[in-house]
């Protein structure tokens, strides 16, 4: 595998054509393979940390499909993002048992706290607020992920806490 898989996002510490760069040797490296655009977009957003329109239209060009199809994958597939996110995603879970037990009054108060809406990040880039609809720990209700990791039992008093171990 190349060197692309194992980096991180240098988001902000490349330059945009360094960046458009490496996706063009990316699209290089996948021309001709069949069934590698879900594994081209996803090399692609840990470049950018996200997709923006103008790599979706390179990718498209690079391996001869459509825009619509390109579009259409990087928008069916929840992994993959079209926004810029901040450095630290906060999902708030509102399945059955998490909304019942005041995921809605959750979202509200990161939202409060934040100062953005579901869907948005944070001036500063630091956080990005989601909703999901299962996070699989319904025993732990309500719960929340920040990057992955799960916090359970959360009521609106404990989220500053919880976010300001991210600053």
């Amino acid at each position: 595998m190349n060197a692309q898989i194992k980096e991180s996002c240098n988001c902000g510490r490349e330059s945009e054509s360094e960046k458009l760069g490496r996706v063009v040797e990316l699209i290089a490296e996948y021309q001709g393979r069949e069934g590698s655009l879900i594994q081209l977009l996803h090399l692609a957003q840990g470049i950018y940390g996200y997709l923006p329109m103008e790599v979706l239209r390179r990718v498209a060009e690079g391996l001869d499909m459509p825009l619509s199809q390109v579009t259409g994958v990087a928008t069916f597939y929840s992994f993959f993002t079209m926004q810029p996110r901040g450095e630290n995603t906060i999902r708030v879970c509102l399945g059955t048992a998490c909304y019942v037990r005041g995921g809605k009054q959750i979202i509200a108060r990161l939202q409060e706290l934040l100062g953005i809406g579901v869907g948005a990040t944070t001036a500063d880039g630091k956080f990005t607020l989601e909703v999901m609809r299962c996070i699989g720990a319904c025993g732990l209700a309500p719960a929340i992920t920040i990057n992955g990791k799960v916090f359970k039992q959360v009521n609106p008093e404990k989220l500053q806490a919880i976010i300001e171990q991210y600053y």
